[in-house]
């Protein structure tokens, strides 16, 4: 990278799942401008199943309807080259699992507030959503973006869809994400808005605990596939670890909450997400846990964004750099013939001297050899420079130095010593001719 990619210029890797790639890109619009999009690449495995495509061209035309702050906005479906990709909004920042992970690497404790500032800008996505009648099917810290304008959004509505009803079995796509799955969805029963629900429980479980809700037992050692089938396995028996008291506020009605998004039985929890969404901000008003995007951002910047940014807005300006061309062209000497003295002189060679012919077969040793000489004059002179300075001359030195030039004298000066002569002169007459009488 940078390559063409279609119409995209593809100049950064952001990411990569177990369908597919993302990489961050630019695209130039009809009138002329340019902007970022995110360009997700469905894997080669995916993107040959006939069944597969067509069930995720039928999602990608639902979920581009979804137009909401919320939810990231579908902008395109194709094929280049073979691969089959996703054209999405760009949400400059990270996903929540991003997030969690430096979180705990820098050791930089996630407010409570924000942390229900996300739930509650995610129940907001699911609630336009089902009343639109898309349920997502994978709500998980990797479909949760994060901008450093403190804007929260929900993406990937549809594919989890696609891939169940290709009718491909339940591989490692989505057993990795079996951590946030209800115990239906893992059971492999039917799916309905509460399911997405009992997702953002898990969501906001683990934002409070600070720790995966499902985890393996300590100590087992576990190959990756028996890991993923424990992991099934705990969401089919959906068995609820306890949250541990951390001295907040009227902390009974936040777990209450969390238990009741939590609950085994679909009936047994909110009837929609907007009924979740009512009860979180409640709290966090009567809390005083409310907090804005804007400080969000703000903290998303002073604790994550410099270094970032930082490194994507280098690789984007190169990408532009390339997209204008080289600023200049440099031609090379019309001849080889210079010498120092003819170039120290300023010595100018008229184009007209040499015909083209002649100028296009000594351009090369033409310009290597005047960049050659320039360089050797300018390290002679700075070597006397330097020498001068250090060892100041001695008198033997300063004699032998050629006496300077006189500097040539205008009429006015023979004019004025004339004139002083001849009245010398005269005044040595009239003194002769007065002694004479």
């Amino acid at each position: 990278m940078p390559c063409q990619f279609g119409r995209y210029t593809l100049f950064d890797h952001i990411g990569q799942g177990g369908m597919a790639d993302l990489y961050l890109a630019r695209v130039r619009t009809d009138l002329g401008a340019a902007r970022l999009v995110a360009i997700k690449e469905v894997t080669p495995r995916f993107a040959h199943d006939p069944r597969f495509v067509e069930m995720l061209a039928s999602e990608a035309r639902l979920a581009a309807g979804l137009r909401h702050a919320s939810i990231v906005q579908v902008e395109d479906l194709g094929r280049e080259d073979g691969s089959l990709f996703i054209a999405m909004e760009y949400v400059e920042g990270f996903d929540l699992r991003e997030l969690l992970r430096r979180c705990a690497r820098q050791k930089v404790k996630l407010p409570v507030a924000f942390s229900l500032l996300i739930i509650a800008e995610a129940l907001q996505a699911l609630a336009y959503a089902h009343r639109k009648g898309v349920v997502h099917r994978d709500v998980s810290p990797s479909n949760v973006l994060l901008s450093f304008e403190g804007e929260i959004k929900l993406c990937d509505f549809g594919i989890a869809r696609a891939h169940e009803r290709s009718g491909a079995t339940l591989d490692e796509a989505l057993q990795g994400k079996a951590g946030y799955m209800s115990p239906e969805h893992a059971r492999g029963d039917a799916l309905d808005a509460r399911s997405d629900l009992f997702a953002t429980g898990i969501l906001l479980w683990e934002l409070l605990a600070g720790r995966r809700m499902y985890s393996p037992a300590p100590g087992a050692a576990l190959s990756k596939e028996e890991a993923r089938g424990e992991l099934l396995e705990l969401a089919r028996r959906a068995e609820i670890p306890p949250l541990v008291e951390r001295g907040l506020p009227d902390e009974a009605a936040l777990h209450a909450i969390v238990a009741r998004a939590l609950a085994e039985a679909p009936e047994e929890r909110y009837p929609s997400a907007a009924a979740m969404l009512r009860d979180v901000a409640a709290y966090a008003a009567a809390s005083e846990l409310t907090a804005s995007p804007l400080r969000f951002g703000a903290w998303l910047r002073d604790n994550f964004g410099l270094e970032i940014v930082a490194a994507r807005r280098a690789r984007e300006r190169a990408v532009r750099a390339l997209e204008l061309g080289p600023p200049a062209v440099i031609e090379p000497l019309a001849t080889a013939a210079a010498t120092p003295r003819a170039m120290e002189g300023g010595a100018k060679v008229p184009r007209e001297a040499a015909a083209p012919a002649a100028r296009e077969a000594a351009a090369p040793a033409a310009s290597a050899t005047a960049v050659q000489l320039a360089r050797a004059a300018g390290a002679q002179r700075a070597e006397l420079a330097a020498r001068a300075a250090a060892d100041p001359p001695s008198p033997w030195a300063r004699a032998q130095r050629p006496l300077a030039r006189p500097e040539r004298r205008g009429l006015a000066p023979l004019l004025l010593h004339a004139a002083l002569l001849f009245a010398l002169a005269a005044l040595f007459v009239a003194g002769c001719y007065l002694a004479a009488r």
